[in-house]
């Protein structure tokens, strides 16, 4: 089946348009844009720039996906945008695309859910699942991994790592990176503890829902240097520990939320 495309869009002749794709009434498709097969673009939608959109998207009105940096270093390199499969963005959300500098895409896993008022910036790369909430601000060159949660209104600082399963609590600043399967909340915010919550709805094993609360309070009290606490974890049997250390010692530019 054909797209639906409404009398009032403006689709430019060069863009990909996939099959079973409705593209409302005011929307505005650039050249360079593809839309995989059921794509819906709900109304007032902008959708420019090197901008792919995976199969089964729907993006609410007034939402401005593949627009340039809001990075004065940006020079008009050409950069792109990949969002993946069954994504719903919905209205007044905004998506850049990447700078040179930071690696030139943006990037957004499948099945996530931008609610309304969203910033995803330059260099940005989201996984899989994700909730972000209303109005909160993701910052350039951030690494948000599968199954996070971001509370509405929080704003997350350039370059900090979001690891995989962890929750963010409303109107949190989060400046620095947040561990795996971690609770953090507060104005600064800080680590108050695990995501027990959402390991339990994903069905994570008791025994490794036990050894990282072990982990978790060996960080927390634990004699030495936080990173020396890390690497007194690597022996463990748990690979969900195993993560934890794995995500501690990856490369990063942020310091860690610490334990309270």
């Amino acid at each position: 089946m054909s797209a639906d495309i409404h009398p009032t869009a403006v689709v430019s002749d060069h863009a990909v348009i996939g099959a079973n794709c409705t593209i409302g009434p005011f929307c505005m498709v650039g050249p360079k844009v593809v839309l995989g097969d059921g794509v819906w673009l709900k109304s007032h939608v902008v959708v420019d720039g090197n901008t792919h959109i995976g199969d089964d998207c729907t993006v609410f009105s007034f939402s401005v996906i593949g627009e340039i940096p809001q990075d004065l270093k940006f020079a008009g390199e050409e950069t792109s945008l990949r969002i993946g499969k069954r994504n719903r963005i919905r209205e007044s959300v905004t998506i850049n695309t990447g700078t040179a500098g930071g690696g030139g895409v943006t990037r957004i896993g499948d099945d996530c859910l931008l609610m309304a008022g969203c910033h995803v910036a330059h260099d940005a790369q989201l996984g899989d699942r994700i909730v972000v909430v209303n109005s909160v601000a993701i910052a350039g060159h951030c690494i948000i991994e599968d199954d996070v949660i971001i509370g509405g209104l929080s704003g997350i600082h350039q370059f900090v790592r979001i690891g995989q399963g962890a929750i963010i609590g409303a109107l949190s600043m989060v400046t620095n990176d947040v561990l795996p399967h971690g609770l953090v909340m507060g104005e600064r915010a800080g680590l108050e503890g695990l995501n027990l919550v959402g390991l339990r709805r994903r069905g994570v094993p008791r025994d490794d829902i036990s050894a990282l609360r072990r982990a978790f309070e060996s960080l927390k009290s634990g004699e030495g240097t936080f990173h020396a606490r890390v690497e007194a974890l690597q022996d463990t049997d748990s690979a969900y520990v195993k993560q934890l250390v794995d995500f501690v010692l990856g490369d990063t530019d942020r310091s860690f939320l610490i334990p309270k």
